[in-house]
């Protein structure tokens, strides 16, 4: 029977040695590097300045930005990306290869809902994602906004409804209701949290679980890339094992035993593989992939029929 490119990718996975961090456990996934192209990051891109990503017009639109590639590369941009600047803060709503030396627009969604001023021309690559309970949500919404009317929107107002919520959690307050406040708010736990995640040789990705509970993975298709983009994810996940702990005892002798998840990953990640799938022409190179199954979400940019990122989340 032919095999998919994901149920491919995610054959060759070995697990390695869990680590963690209060309440939050990394479960290092290991694999061949295989990538398909020659690509760039998003963080070296900017860096480079050979990338470049700006409101579509003077006026602007919410749900998308316009990315300049003057690069002889593509320029990967990985699902959740937060993007800081312009008129509003915003996240990448799926994973995306900008060709080399090209323009494209992209979509996104507004996580800073109380802005619409120019703060720059140009967006920065902001050290992290989305929260990774938001990110299942928002890749929740655009597979469904693909299939019922074949455009990658998400739910605005969810996605706003659901930061108000968190930052109230987490005491956290922005005057113009940002994501980013958060994160920079809780920082200094957020780092101890990156400092005890580092990736291992092999590397490709990485399975999280708050306490024993599976939350989501992010697979890759080179160690390098994995190596860059790991302390992105990383920041997600941390913030929501920072919820979790809000409003509880957070002294040692209160903390609950973190039981061992290794056993629990072959069977999530088995049952992402056997998620059904819908299949379209990606924003810039590739393919993209939506995924779902009973009580999971997932998402894949393929090219070449082969795994540039998959990630999936419990629902």
């Amino acid at each position: 029977m032919h095999k998919s490119s994901i149920e491919r990718a995610l054959a060759g996975i070995t697990v390695g040695p869990e680590v963690a961090v209060e309440n939050l456990v990394m479960v290092p996934l290991l694999g061949p590097s295989v990538k398909t192209l020659d690509y760039i990051t998003l963080d070296d891109a900017i860096g480079q300045n050979v990338s470049e990503i700006a409101e579509v017009s003077a006026h602007g639109v919410v749900p998308e930005l316009r990315v300049v590639n003057r690069g002889l590369k593509p320029t990967l941009i990985i699902d959740g990306e937060e993007l800081v600047g312009a008129k509003q803060n915003r996240v990448v709503n799926l994973t995306i290869l900008v060709a080399a030396n090209s323009e494209l627009v992209i979509p996104v969604s507004c996580v800073e809902a109380g802005r619409w001023r120019a703060k720059s021309s140009r967006f920065a690559a902001a050290p992290r994602t989305q929260y990774a309970t938001g990110r299942a949500k928002r890749m929740a919404q655009v597979s469904r906004s693909m299939a019922y009317s074949g455009v990658r929107l998400s739910d605005r107002s969810a996605v706003w409804a659901d930061i108000a919520e968190k930052s109230a959690r987490l005491q956290s307050t922005s005057a113009t209701s940002a994501m980013e406040q958060m994160f920079t708010d809780h920082a200094a736990s957020i780092d101890r949290y990156v400092r005890g995640c580092a990736p291992v040789d092999g590397q490709i990705g990485a399975l999280f679980a708050i306490g024993d509970h599976i939350v989501g993975f992010d697979l890759l298709d080179d160690a390098a890339t994995c190596r860059k983009l790991l302390p992105k994810l990383v920041r997600s996940y941390a913030l929501d094992a920072i919820d979790m702990w809000t409003g509880s005892a957070s002294s040692e002798q209160n903390r609950p035993v973190r039981p061992p998840i290794t056993h629990l990953v072959p069977g999530f990640l088995a049952a992402i593989a056997g998620a059904s799938q819908q299949r379209a022409p990606a924003v810039g190179l590739g393919e993209d992939v939506r995924l779902s199954a009973n009580g999971l979400v997932g998402a894949a940019l393929t090219v070449a029929d082969r795994v540039v990122h998959l990630s999936g989340f419990a629902e």
